[in-house]
């Protein structure tokens, strides 16, 4: 079984994968998969809090797999090395724990994932380059290519596709605020040209469908 969940921030919004928030998972194992729209957070700074939370997802039922967002430690993440896995390239954080890396595509029970983490922080006026801020939450034009190259090898279809933030033309959506990047326009790009099922992305703290199949996930674990 797959589970799709929003942000989990470290320890801030990771209660909602404890049992009482989460029952389902007192009947799954290591072959099944809960996977993080972004924002994971745990690996920000190897404090014993953090190294407790990791340890925490470890002794989970599940396998936990995520994809960077924008509040993520990137001197640190590149740090662990990259393996071959599901049928892409990933790092492994933890026992169980691994990130699905930018543009990869990764074969799960049989179902295709497109997976494309980052996004542009809004506060980042408020951060502190090195320190709470990376320019790496943007991804660079050879990991934009990378994802168009393996969506060709695929002929533009997948069944599901996990981003951290949204195509340009649907921030309207839920927010006039937000504004559009190079990475929302290459969302665009992926909206009109390559054929899936849903897209579910985090990033934005909400829980609500923007389209037929976009789905923004926050706080709720979504089974597919």
């Amino acid at each position: 079984m797959i589970y799709i969940t929003g942000d989990t921030h470290q320890n801030i919004d990771i209660s909602k994968l404890n049992t009482k928030n989460f029952p389902e998972q007192k009947e799954l194992t290591k072959s099944d998969y809960v996977i993080i729209c972004g924002d994971f957070g745990m690996v920000w700074n190897n404090s014993n809090e953090e190294m407790y939370w990791r340890k925490w997802l470890e002794k989970k039922n599940f396998t936990t797999l995520f994809i960077d967002g924008n509040h993520e430690n990137y001197e640190l993440l590149n740090e662990f090395p990259i393996i071959e896995k599901f049928g892409g390239k990933v790092q492994e954080i933890g026992k169980n724990i691994f990130r699905l890396m930018r543009g990869e595509i990764y074969t799960l029970d049989s179902k295709t994932f497109f997976c494309m983490g980052g996004a542009e922080s809004t506060d980042k006026i408020h951060r502190t380059e090195h320190i709470s801020w990376w320019k790496e939450e943007m991804p660079n034009v050879k990991e934009l290519d990378n994802g168009i190259g393996n969506l060709d090898k695929y002929n533009n279809e997948v069944d599901y596709i996990i981003t951290h933030s949204v195509p340009s033309s649907l921030l309207h959506t839920f927010n006039a605020d937000y504004t559009s990047n190079n990475l929302t326009d290459y969302f665009d790009y992926i909206k009109d040209n390559v054929k899936y099922k849903h897209w579910f992305s985090g990033h934005y703290h909400l829980d609500k469908d923007i389209s037929e199949n976009i789905t923004l996930v926050y706080n709720k674990i979504i089974k597919i």
